[in-house]
């Protein structure tokens, strides 16, 4: 047994990971089944976009070798992976990690959300956990946000992205500084309330201390002390192929979980719509028809 001196049992890993892949098939993870395969499961590549991770990554992992795979990874790759909440546990144990605890944040994405996830083809959505991190997403949703898999798998908080990320980059824009000042604020009082309810978080107080020590801004809101539970609401994307469009937001509390599903939409006939519709075209192409 290849047992690393922290704990990582790393032929079981390589083992169990391998297998995972082998008993999957595109249509089960939103992918097209593509031409016939010569063996069956996911490609290596189709795992390694799905985790986020890099391919060459995932091969040293399968081959027993490479470094110690951090939680956001094993998360990544249990999601990916379509892993049970029992299979997920199992991977962090095998990876010398501790499996999520009773009073932290959930970053597991049930199979049956990713399942109706995959199913939402016309409208971008994503999953994210109660801090604001990306957990699941659709072809849409990264054709309309940008490709946020091109981020360590740590880094995918929209509130990280909004206060310390590269605003060049942003595609929300907002019609005045008092619209962009609503969002920040919205954003620092749903953090607070997530604060609460995981006080025991090491990942929330991690990303809170972040924050605090890079933006002005974000200490300023925090030492407000508001509370606000973030719901539905309109934003409005500067796309750099599409152009403007302003979307719906609509937001379902995944109670089991505290996890959200966010929808964009439009209504029919409007020109808002209509870009969407050229969205689905010309974005999903951009980013070569994977979905993640």
């Amino acid at each position: 047994m290849m047992r690393h001196a922290w704990g990582v049992d790393r032929e079981e890993l390589a083992s169990t990971l391998s297998a995972a892949r082998a008993r999957l098939q595109p249509p089960d993870v939103g992918l097209p089944a593509g031409p016939r395969r010569r063996v069956p499961g996911l490609r290596r590549e189709e795992v390694a976009l799905l985790a986020g991770i890099s391919v060459d990554y995932l091969i040293r992992l399968e081959q027993g070798r490479g470094p110690r795979p951090s939680a956001q990874v094993l998360a990544a790759l249990a999601r990916a992976l379509r892993l049970t909440a029992d299979e997920r546990d199992h991977l962090f144990h095998l990876a010398g990690a501790e499996a999520p605890r009773p009073g932290r944040i959930d970053g597991f994405v049930r199979p049956s959300t990713l399942r109706l996830l995959s199913r939402i083809s016309d409208l971008p959505a994503m999953v994210i956990d109660a801090k604001g991190d990306l957990l699941a997403w659709n072809d849409l949703a990264l054709a309309l946000i940008g490709d946020l898999t091109a981020l360590p798998a740590g880094q995918r908080n929209f509130a990280r992205l909004g206060f310390l990320g590269d605003q060049r980059q942003r595609r929300v824009v907002y019609d005045s500084p008092a619209d962009s000042e609503r969002a920040a604020i919205e954003t620092v009082a749903d953090l607070r309330v997530t604060a609460s309810r995981y006080p025991d978080d090491p990942d929330v107080a991690a990303l809170i201390g972040e924050l605090r020590a890079g933006s002005r801004d974000f200490v300023r809101l925090w030492d407000d002390g508001r509370v606000e539970m973030r719901r539905a609401s309109v934003k409005t994307f500067d796309h750099p192929i599409v152009g403007r469009l302003t979307l719906e937001c609509d937001l379902a509390i995944l109670p089991d979980s505290d996890q959200r599903l966010i929808v964009y939409s439009a209504e029919p006939g409007t020109s808002a719509a209509e870009t969407l519709a050229l969205l689905r075209v010309i974005g999903i192409q951009d980013l070569s028809g994977h979905s993640r």
